[in-house]
């Protein structure tokens, strides 16, 4: 981040730049306190320059949320290949980086923030989950999925949503441990429904066919076997 810097940019690279600056403030404190005096201050520029490049904190805060659905969305894209409880571990992992790098920002665009009822910014949040759900689906090796299937994969992805929101509230919990948690949520939430629905059945058969002995769908079983001894 530039400040008290200024130098020459064409309009788009100073664009990227508010937005990036933006971004950063956003991340380390609620939208609702970050000025565009700051804003301007960071960049290195004028109060007035920054209207020049977009009308109000309002698309600001929207370009920057655009920026971080984007980074957030491509956070779930993960090769095909291993066993998909690795596979979700590592898209966890990848996950809480992001909420633990944009704490504030994350929080205030789940819970509200300026952007509050804007369309764009509920298409955003809505993009994201409709890109975590597509690249799941992906990992599945389903292309369309079956009604239950469709339920236990978005509930999962609230339950991640909500997991992190939670965390961010004073960090109680060990990140890694909330990680592992995760993927075991993923895979009880698809055995029950397993048990209610046979194509269901047969998805968590194939799942765990293809799960090590080390892995963390194995690791859940292990668990819970040990409870009910």
């Amino acid at each position: 981040m530039t400040t008290g810097v200024r130098r020459r940019m064409g309009v788009e690279e100073r664009r990227q730049q508010l937005i990036g600056v933006a971004l950063d403030l956003f991340s380390r404190r609620s939208p609702d306190e970050v000025s565009i005096d700051e804003i301007a201050s960071a960049a290195g520029i004028s109060r007035p320059l920054v209207y020049h490049y977009f009308p109000g904190k309002l698309s600001l805060y929207e370009a920057a949320l655009q920026r971080a659905a984007d980074d957030l969305a491509a956070r779930f894209v993960e090769p095909a290949r291993g066993p998909l409880g690795t596979r979700l571990l590592r898209v966890m992992g990848r996950y809480f980086d992001f909420v633990d790098e944009h704490g504030p920002g994350f929080s205030a665009l789940m819970r509200g923030g300026p952007a509050v009822g804007s369309s764009r910014t509920n298409a955003l949040v809505d993009s994201v989950r409709q890109a975590a759900y597509d690249q799941i689906l992906s990992h599945l090796g389903v292309s369309d999925p079956p009604a239950r299937l469709e339920l236990v994969v978005r509930s999962w992805i609230s339950l991640a949503e909500s997991t992190a929101l939670i965390w961010l509230d004073g960090r109680r919990i060990p990140r890694a441990e909330l990680e592992v948690q995760l993927v075991h949520d993923f895979a009880a939430l698809t055995a029950v429904s397993a048990a209610q629905d046979e194509e269901m059945a047969a998805l968590l058969r194939r799942v765990v066919a293809d799960e090590p002995a080390d892995g963390p769908f194995a690791d859940l079983i292990g668990r819970l076997t040990a409870l009910v001894r």
